[in-house]
């Protein structure tokens, strides 16, 4: 916790202190789990499943670049291979975007939730 994070809390009131608790910030596997709810969850899940797919057949070309013995044959296997496993890699980069949307999302949605209650207050 950052000296403006401690600044903060104690500045909040004991109903909005029990408010920043409930609302407290996610864990990065809860943030990436979080990723398969909602409404656009499908999506997280196709893209997960084409990444395994890709990975898989990139594995079984590397399998294959392995057990050959033509130079030509090895060059084919080795650049499909490394192509379907940097597809894979980006797939599952892509959605790090979303998570780290989502993060600022639910601070902004715990921000308008503060204020809300300090205007019910006055």
């Amino acid at each position: 916790m950052s000296k403006l994070d401690k600044l903060i809390e104690e500045a909040l009131s004991a109903e909005e202190r029990e408010i920043m608790d409930e609302t407290k910030e996610l864990g990065w596997f809860a943030l990436g789990a979080h990723q398969f709810r909602g409404k656009f969850g499908w999506v997280t899940w196709l893209i997960m499943l084409a990444q395994l797919v890709m990975f898989a057949v990139g594995m079984w070309f590397a399998w294959k670049f392995t057990q050959t013995t033509d130079i030509l044959l090895a060059l084919k296997w080795g650049l499909i291979a490394s192509t379907m496993i940097i597809l894979a890699t980006i797939m599952k980069t892509s959605l790090m975007p979303q998570m780290q949307a989502d993060r600022i999302m639910r601070e902004l949605k715990r921000v308008e939730l503060l204020i809300a209650h300090h205007k019910n207050d006055s």
